[in-house]
């Protein structure tokens, strides 16, 4: 039986071994720059990581452990109106906020228009009524004003700082800016997942117990989901 020779080119070993070179540099490169950008963003999102971390805490145990930590001082005020009183919602959301030391407009300011409402056998004219909302972090303050009336209501709430900072947390009475900060902390948690899943599966070779573990995850965070609804 005659043998069949094939000759195999010295360079094609050289060339494989350098391709072979090649993709393992790259790959290097590439989880280098996956280590370096898991951590600055890390670091970006480090203290309000914090932040919405205590933050969620008390407001997740808020009910059921009764944590005092989030406070609230409340006071009601009559303040006299002008003369002549404002005559539409924009003045009068003018003047109080010149009265009250307010430097943001209103987050609400609604007008419901008079109305009849039953009074035992009888039938009343309810008279238009004004609301404002002013919020911010720290203080919410609600008035009230009755057309006609020569004055409002005003109900002032003062948080405590862990009142405030649950507000910071829930975005309550906060400008944009501090609503895009939070956004960019939501797009590096989420970042932050998805390059941590890809460093684990990259250097570590228990691939089936990481699926294992990221489903049985999934599957208690939907359970749990549904059980509350």
């Amino acid at each position: 039986m005659s043998r069949v020779i094939v000759e195999v080119p010295a360079g094609a070993d050289l060339a494989a071994t350098s391709q072979t070179k090649d993709a393992q540099a790259r790959w290097l490169v590439f989880l280098k720059w996956l280590r370096k950008t898991h951590g600055w963003i890390g670091l970006w999102g480090a203290v309000l990581g914090l932040l919405f971390g205590v933050t969620g805490f008390l407001l997740n145990h808020r009910a059921v452990m009764k944590i005092p930590a989030a406070q609230a001082q409340e006071s009601t005020a009559q303040l006299p109106l002008p003369q002549p009183i404002p005559a539409d919602l924009a003045a009068m959301t003018q003047w109080l906020r010149k009265e009250l030391a307010i430097d943001r407009p209103p987050t609400r300011a609604r007008s419901e228009p008079a109305k009849p409402v039953a009074w035992g056998d009888k039938t009343l004219k309810q008279p238009e009524h004004w609301t404002f909302t002013f919020a911010t972090p720290g203080t919410n303050i609600s008035v009230d004003y009755w057309v006609g009336n020569n004055f409002v209501t005003a109900k002032f709430n003062e948080q405590n700082l862990f009142g405030t900072l649950n507000n910071f947390h829930k975005s309550a009475g906060v400008g944009a800016g501090w609503v895009l900060l939070a956004d960019t902390m939501a797009g590096a948690l989420i970042l932050l997942a998805v390059t941590g899943v890809l460093l684990w599966a990259s250097l570590n070779r228990r691939r089936m117990l990481g699926t294992c573990i990221g489903f049985a995850s999934l599957l208690l965070a939907i359970f749990l989901a549904v059980q509350a609804m």
